[in-house]
């Protein structure tokens, strides 16, 4: 029996180290995706994950597929095509440290699985089922995302849903709206970020779990606010949780997934949700001060510790 099941992208993040005198990047390659990095944090508490996803017959496509072995994570669900390359995207920082992406992806591998590719007997074993919305950017992966969650909402899955909004990847924001609120509509447990709310509705952070609880029905609601911590709503309660204090910031891609990933394997070993959050923001406060996503994620004793002041 599987913990958690993912669908969704596998890709390379470039992420910029410096820049020459001419302003070009030197950049590094690290492993990402979001239901990527959601399942690596997982897999380091010890549950048992697997992915369903696209990757190219190449170099990184190959390297992709390891990482998700060495990390824990069952790959009988990803296909290695060799006619579309692997997706490459490259994050800059501002003066500020804001993140800004690019992507090389027309067409990446991810947005080129099909319904009929997919393991469902991976689905069928699982008692939680993750997806996001880059898999909803493109046909044919549209189709299959949409797909895959009707037939694990059928056999009475857990879902969950994280949006993790990329503009870049949309055709308009009209596009990227629709199948966000379709997602919305899918989920038991949902984590969006300050910014996506705010796209969304137009609310703040707070208004936007109530709001999101109440339309959407979904049984919890996480809006994450980045070093403000998140605000948490479902049924019976409603709080705020701080992040860690003293963070040196190095870099934030895979934060939000990390904080998803950390919640939900807390909530599986019996935690309430305000212990949950506590334990998912710290463990996403703690993978800001490294490089990369996936690769950033540290281990539970590392997160329990920092959470204790050690």
């Amino acid at each position: 029996m599987l913990d958690v099941a993912a669908l969704g992208e596998l890709l390379i993040d470039f992420t910029c180290l410096s820049t020459d005198e001419n302003g070009y990047p030197t950049m590094a390659a690290h492993p990402g995706g979001a239901p990527a990095n959601f399942l690596a944090a997982l897999a380091k508490y010890g549950a048992k994950t697997a992915m369903l996803g696209k990757v190219g017959d190449d170099t990184f496509g190959r390297l992709l597929l390891d990482t998700l072995r060495r990390a824990g994570i069952e790959t009988r669900g990803m296909i290695a095509a060799p006619d579309v390359f692997t997706t490459l995207a490259f994050v800059t920082f501002g003066p500020g440290g804001e993140r800004a992406f690019s992507f090389a992806r027309k067409p990446g591998a991810d947005t080129q699985l099909r319904f009929e590719e997919l393991d469902l007997s991976l689905i069928e074993k699982t008692k939680a089922f993750h997806f996001g919305t880059l898999s909803l950017t493109d046909e044919p992966a549209r189709g299959a995302t949409q797909r895959a969650v009707a037939y694990a909402k059928e056999r009475g899955k857990l879902i969950t849903f994280d949006p993790n909004l990329r503009p870049p990847l949309w055709r308009s924001p009209d596009d990227a709206r629709e199948q966000m609120l379709w997602g919305l509509g899918q989920a038991d447990v949902v984590k969006l970020s300050d910014n996506e709310v705010g796209f969304l509705f137009g609310l703040s952070p707070r208004e936007g779990a109530a709001y999101i609880r109440g339309r959407f029905g979904a049984q919890l609601v996480f809006v994450t606010c980045g070093a403000d911590g998140c605000w948490f709503q479902n049924r019976g309660a409603s709080g705020h949780v701080d992040s860690l204090k003293n963070i040196k910031v190095v870099d934030t891609t895979g934060a939000g997934d990390t904080f998803v990933g950390s919640f939900l394997y807390a909530k599986s070993q019996g935690w309430d949700a305000l212990a949950s959050a506590r334990f998912a923001c710290a463990a996403g406060s703690v993978a800001v001060e490294h490089v990369g996503a996936n690769t950033a994620i540290r281990s539970k004793d590392q997160v329990l510790a920092r959470m204790n002041g050690q």
